[in-house]
């Protein structure tokens, strides 16, 4: 599950590049709070997916838009996703 909580880094209004210089494995973006409003979306929707990387499971929650929980989804429109 900590592919979970790394999510949201890639939710900073960032290049993936620049991320990558910036932050480790174990480093997270994003508050408690915008964690938590996407976990549940993560596990039910993109489960399958946890284990190919971050920038999998954002597509995956992009290509879910329609089904994530309101809460996820401003934590997506936040973040310029």
């Amino acid at each position: 599950m900590p592919r979970i909580l790394l999510l949201l880094a890639l939710l900073a209004p960032l290049s993936t590049a620049a991320m990558a210089q910036n932050q480790s494995a174990n480093q997270r973006s994003g508050t408690d709070a915008e964690q938590k409003a996407c976990t549940r979306d993560v596990t039910r929707h993109c489960r399958q997916l946890m284990d190919q990387g971050d920038l999998v499971i954002l597509g995956c929650l992009k290509e879910h838009r329609a089904k994530l929980t309101k809460a996820c989804n401003q934590v997506l429109v936040n973040h310029g996703q």
